[in-house]
């Protein structure tokens, strides 16, 4: 296994059980409808319903814990303010992950444009073992990934995260960042020729 395939596996989420569907959308249509009556209540139990998948999207825009927790009320306020323009022909989780992508990514926009960088030298690589890379720690795969990503352009940043950390297909990675199909394609081999460039110079076969 390629030294980046293997990281990625060790940062992937594990898979979760379903709720039962039909119940979980009936209720949240008639918090949502209620939410827009402003019903405060209602709107509480949305965020609790949901809090946990937008604070997993936003861990990876940023893993500093005050950031994080910034980000995600940033996600329920625009949520809440965009509340009537939501129609109900896709999930409100997938609506709520597109908000959180963009707030995400503006976040980025802004510290890139501060040239706000978090620390990262190759020299951390020879901490992988090369005979089996994949039984890296979770928590260091993810840090180290993380870092790495931060070295890269916002839009580069954002396309193989969504990709390769969230495991969105092509179709996905579209509709959580408002491109088209051939923008994403176009946009992931581009950031992985960038990234390949990146670790070129630590001699690692990075890539497949």
């Amino acid at each position: 296994m390629r030294l980046w395939a293997a990281l990625v596996f060790a940062v992937a989420d594990s898979a979760f059980v379903a709720e039962d569907r039909e119940k979980v959308e009936t209720a949240e249509l008639e918090d949502i409808r209620r939410s827009r009556q402003g019903d405060s209540d209602a709107y509480r139990r949305l965020i609790e319903r949901h809090q946990e998948h937008v604070s997993r999207i936003l861990w990876r825009f940023s893993r500093d814990r005050l950031v994080h927790e910034e980000l995600v009320q940033d996600v329920f306020v625009e949520a809440y303010m965009s509340l009537r323009s939501y129609r109900a022909k896709a999930p409100f989780a997938h609506w709520l992950a597109r908000i959180a992508t963009r707030v995400g990514y503006r976040y980025w926009k802004q510290t890139a444009r501060r040239q706000e960088k978090e620390s990262f030298t190759l020299e951390e690589w020879d901490q992988i073992p090369d005979e089996s890379p994949e039984r890296v720690d979770p928590s260091v795969a993810a840090s180290l990934v993380h870092r790495l990503l931060a070295q890269l352009r916002p839009r580069d940043r954002l396309v193989l995260t969504l990709r390769y950390l969230e495991g969105c297909n092509v179709a996905e990675t579209a509709q959580r960042t408002g491109w088209t199909k051939s923008m994403v394609k176009v946009q992931t081999r581009r950031a992985l020729k960038r990234l390949e460039k990146l670790v070129g110079q630590a001699g690692e076969e990075f890539l497949e």
